[in-house]
């Protein structure tokens, strides 16, 4: 394994808020790991990503707001589902129609981020996109945003790549996508990326350490990309599904896109982006280190009460959880 953390690159500061980039924020995941907690906080069923978790603002409301240092708010789009409407209602009702993905089912990462490059791709084929998720603490959004900046200079130098962000790992996570990276390759004028060698998913205990001691790093499912180059990657390892969705491609934005939208997802299966797409095209692939940023993906209570303790927060909900934790 190819240890990446003395290897040197730098961030592009102060980067113009360029037109051309969007962001994709996917906020239609279920969150069922995480229920029995948010239950107990909002009183209801409501996913993770639509509760105030950690600082008074939902997991939603914070991604909002970290897309929004570096990218347009009018060029930003959120994938939902149909089902979570009462939640993300309010707090989308500002949101143009147009800015929102509305799924009709969950069926995983990959149909929810190629519905949503379609979508851009009718307005501006040629433009670039951030996919970022909306379920995870980071802690300081400046830096993180300043790196998904630098990934867009990269993208912009080097259009053939598709960028990962991965984080510096804490600990051999198993409950985490790990990238094992591989030689630098330079981005002209922007930062010093790594090739992605492999991908380990969720790895047992004894893989995690080595790829920790290896010098690999936690897939953040964070990216970005031309958004022809990502289309033509779900194109090369997902066709059928690249397929279905170009049968739809002329009802979109149109009255009737939603019938059409309906009736696909209705035969479609789930599918998972990391698995079945970018575990099986790492040539397109690179990956940005993180330096200087706390994160998680708060998909399991531990880890939410990690990222409590770290901003100094216990609410009452979290003491009990603590309490029956012990």
């Amino acid at each position: 394994m190819v240890s990446s953390a003395n290897n040197p690159y730098s961030l592009p500061r102060d980067l113009p808020n360029h037109r051309d980039h969007w962001a994709v924020i996917l906020a239609g995941g279920d969150g069922t790991r995480l229920r029995p907690l948010t239950r107990r906080i909002a009183g209801d069923d409501r996913p993770k990503q639509f509760c105030p978790i950690l600082d008074g603002k939902t997991l939603l409301e914070q991604t909002q707001r970290r897309a929004a240092l570096t990218i347009r708010p009018d060029r930003t789009l959120m994938v939902v589902n149909r089902a979570h409407q009462p939640f993300y209602a309010p707090l989308l009702s500002h949101t143009p129609c147009w800015s929102l993905v509305v799924q009709p089912d969950n069926r995983g990462t990959t149909p929810a981020i190629l519905y949503s490059l379609l979508r851009i791709a009718a307005l501006a084929p040629s433009d670039y996109v951030a996919i970022l998720p909306s379920d995870h603490f980071v802690s300081n959004d400046r830096t993180f945003m300043d790196h998904v900046t630098a990934a867009f200079e990269a993208v912009r130098r080097r259009p053939e790549l598709v960028i990962l962000l991965g984080i510096t790992p804490e600990n051999a996570e198993v409950e985490y996508g790990w990238i094992q990276p591989g030689g630098a390759t330079m981005a002209p004028g922007a930062s010093v990326l790594f090739g992605v060698d492999h991908f380990w998913e969720k790895p047992t205990l004894a893989t995690a350490r080595k790829l920790l001691a290896g010098g690999c790093l936690w897939n953040s499912f964070v990216m970005v990309a031309h958004v022809p180059t990502l289309l033509a990657l779900i194109g090369n390892t997902a066709p059928d599904l690249y397929d279905a969705f170009a049968a739809v491609r002329p009802a979109l934005g149109t009255a009737g896109e939603a019938n059409e939208i309906d009736s696909l997802y209705s035969q479609l299966p789930s599918s998972n982006f990391s698995e079945q797409v970018l575990a099986r095209r790492t040539s397109n692939l690179a990956v940005l280190p993180v330096r200087g940023v706390t994160w998680s993906d708060l998909g399991e209570p531990s880890r939410v009460l990690a990222s409590l303790a770290r901003i100094g927060r216990q609410p009452d909900w979290a003491v009990t959880q603590v309490a029956q934790s012990a």
